[in-house]
């Protein structure tokens, strides 16, 4: 009997394998295969095998170290912005207040929003002379323009991320504050400890796995980034948002690179699954001790 449920199982679950593979594993070995030649679908030549040349080419190509660290300090800065700010709304949700429900469904709002849209939004939003924000700015005396300034573009492109994916954040964090058991808190009450204290030896241990789990989700979200900066910015001005993804989409429809271009996305698969591996073990090691 419990030989033929197994049967059954694996039955049922290969169609869904079948797919993976095909879907997920089969381009995969392709692009892997396509980084050790140089092929430009244009050429007459067709693959030209050149081993690791792409590979070596990487590590001395300037626009594409360029490009990662661009990616990097997004990364790094919607990391620190949207964790705070994130937790911070989590905090306030978790109290009992009139509209609480109203106010959830709201903030929730962005994540329901294509990305093309969401890039789409904020060109109608920053363009001069069609939106508010360039008129707002102007009225305080600020020349804003995210297509002359990198660093209003940079600044532009964080604020985006940070409206689209910090309800993300607080939803999650809002799950976990619910989840924490009160005993816990009501002791530390009755021995008069403060809000600071409470949350400072109490809610942040608890939360540790979440919060490392959040930040998990949202590194490696940030670091494939493409849509709305595509639509608002196409990677300009002078490559101030040019990060790994459109640079890679760049070199093959532009350049078309095909064998450097499948280089670099090994590359950057490759790094993204050394940060899922740090991440994983870290998350591990939190959820060992709590």
């Amino acid at each position: 009997m419990r030989l033929r449920s197994q049967r059954l199982a694996w039955g049922l679950l290969i169609p869904t394998l079948a797919i993976l593979a095909f879907v997920g594993l089969l381009p995969f070995f392709y692009v892997f295969h396509l980084s050790f030649f140089n092929y430009n679908v244009f050429s007459a030549i067709g693959q030209v095998f050149n081993g690791l040349d792409n590979y070596r080419r990487i590590v001395f190509d300037v626009l594409f170290l360029h490009c990662l660290k661009a990616g990097s300090i997004f990364v790094a800065l919607v990391c620190l912005i949207e964790l705070p700010l994130g937790f911070g709304i989590a905090v306030l949700l978790n109290r009992k207040f009139i509209g609480k429900g109203m106010f959830r469904a709201i903030l929730a709002l962005p994540l329901t929003i294509a990305p093309i849209t969401i890039g789409a939004s904020w060109i109608l939003l920053t363009r001069p002379g069609v939106g508010p924000l360039p008129g707002w700015l102007g009225g305080l005396g600020i020349d804003y323009d995210i297509g002359l300034y990198k660093v209003q573009t940079f600044a532009t492109v964080v604020a985006m991320d940070v409206w689209h994916w910090t309800p993300f954040v607080s939803l999650a964090f809002l799950a976990g504050l619910a989840s924490l058991p009160r005993a816990p808190y009501d002791a530390a009450r009755v021995d008069g400890a403060n809000n600071w204290q409470i949350l400072r030896y109490i809610t942040f241990p608890f939360l540790r796995p979440v919060i490392l789990t959040i930040l998990f989700i949202r590194i490696m979200d940030a670091f494939k980034i493409f849509d709305e900066v595509w639509i608002l910015t196409g990677g300009g001005p002078a490559q101030a948002t040019r990060f790994v993804s459109i640079h890679i989409v760049r070199n093959v429809l532009a350049q078309t690179e095909y064998g450097y271009g499948a280089c670099m996305s090994v590359f950057v698969l490759y790094l993204t699954i050394v940060m899922c591996w740090l991440l994983l073990v870290i998350i591990k090691r939190e959820a060992l001790k709590s």
